[in-house]
């Protein structure tokens, strides 16, 4: 072992032990006594910087990850970050997937949308570098790519079942609709999971009603489903489409006759459909109200840097790269294969949305973790009465 990975793990082992702590207090610089600088750590991160997805997705992961760096760097690391633009396009994402795996990073952070991560993962897993999403949480992609795939997104298959139980529990709704995007891999993730779930719950669905990444006018689809005047109109969109649906529908009137469920509905989504997304209620496996200290501790710390409250984004790159910095130290090597095993292994460790595992796959784990339901009230999530 030479002194320089000698000088590695003895500073990530100090970022260990602050991370593993309550969260009580914030991140205080810990170094050797010697003062020796940390080996360096190079990760690329691929999140959107510019075009549709950089606002909704992008520069919140951007701000999550670069407070985890500020923290795990003031406690002895040496994390520097390559970033690449995915332009908010799947080409793009391939693209900034391959210039991060041409810089020879130690691993790569970052596409955040499924349809993308499966056409950019693959570059990575080819060339033996670790990938690993956020947010992404189209249920399976991890196992289906390969062994250098990672995910912190709380997939599909977790969030649904749970969400769909306590909204159904509390409006006690017998009939539904759906809509959702059949060319995005989140959104037909989601609307799978939606349908199992309601079947599980004895929801009747009156209709589903398909559209495509792009489009812009949901008169027509949005008519059809008031006309059957379900109480619940489940909405599986992304952010860009999601904001639109909730601005045709609010001028439609649909919100009058039936509840409208939005899935991972934002702050973002909110403050652009204003009165529109009034009273919908959304599901996630992360808020900012959770009242654990480490929670509490990473809200503050963000709203001192950013001046507002985080969302689910920013809060689960924050966990990744605390996730990706324990398994470097672990791992004791900055070689990706090393990383990738240290990573496979990671088991019960503390982050802002509870102990963290990986199953088999790849894909999170988050240990008791529920379905946190909210409505908009006043244009602020608040916890579902």
């Amino acid at each position: 072992m030479n002194i320089r990975t000698m000088t590695l793990l003895f500073s990530l082992a100090i970022v260990a032990l602050v991370i593993g702590l309550t969260g009580c207090e914030k991140v205080v610089t810990m170094m050797p006594e010697d003062d020796t600088p940390a080996d360096e750590v190079v990760i690329g991160v691929a999140v959107a910087l510019t075009g549709d997805n950089a606002e909704p997705y992008g520069l919140p992961m951007k701000r999550g990850l670069e407070l985890a760096q500020a923290e795990l760097n003031a406690a002895g690391a040496n994390i520097m970050f390559e970033f690449e633009d995915p332009l908010s396009t799947p080409e793009g994402a391939v693209a900034a997937v391959q210039a991060l795996v041409d810089k020879d990073v130690s691993a790569i952070i970052g596409i955040g949308i499924s349809t993308h991560l499966k056409q950019a993962f693959p570059v990575a897993q080819a060339a033996g570098v670790v990938a690993f999403s956020p947010i992404s949480s189209a249920a399976g992609l991890s196992g289906e790519i390969g062994d250098y795939v990672f995910r912190a997104g709380i997939a599909t298959n977790i969030l649904v079942p749970g969400g769909v139980m306590k909204t159904h529990a509390a409006l006690s709704y017998e009939n539904a609709a759906l809509i959702y995007d059949e060319a995005d891999a989140y959104s037909t993730s989601l609307k799978e999971e939606l349908e199992k779930a309601l079947a599980t719950a004895n929801v009747n669905i009156l209709t589903v009603e398909t559209y495509n990444t792009g489009e812009t006018d949901f008169t027509e689809k949005l008519t059809k489903i008031q006309s059957m005047a379900p109480e619940a109109v489940f909405v599986a969109s992304l952010s860009t489409e999601m904001i639109q649906i909730l601005m045709k529908a609010g001028e439609l009137g649909i919100p009058d006759a039936s509840q409208l469920i939005v899935p991972d509905l934002t702050n973002f989504e909110i403050g652009l459909a204003g009165e529109a997304a009034e009273n919908a209620i959304t599901f996630a496996g992360w808020s900012s109200l959770t009242d654990t200290p480490a929670n509490q501790a990473f809200v503050q710390s963000y709203m001192d840097e950013h001046g507002f409250t985080p969302g689910p984004w920013a809060a689960q790159a924050y966990a990744t790269l605390n996730i990706l910095a324990n398994a470097i130290m672990n791992a004791g090597s900055t070689e990706s294969a090393d990383i990738r095993d240290a990573l496979a292994q990671t088991s019960h460790f503390t982050t802002i949305l509870g102990p963290f595992s990986f199953d088999p796959n790849g894909e999170a784990i988050y240990e008791n973790i529920e379905a946190i339901v909210q409505q908009v009230k006043e244009g602020k999530l608040v916890d579902l009465q």
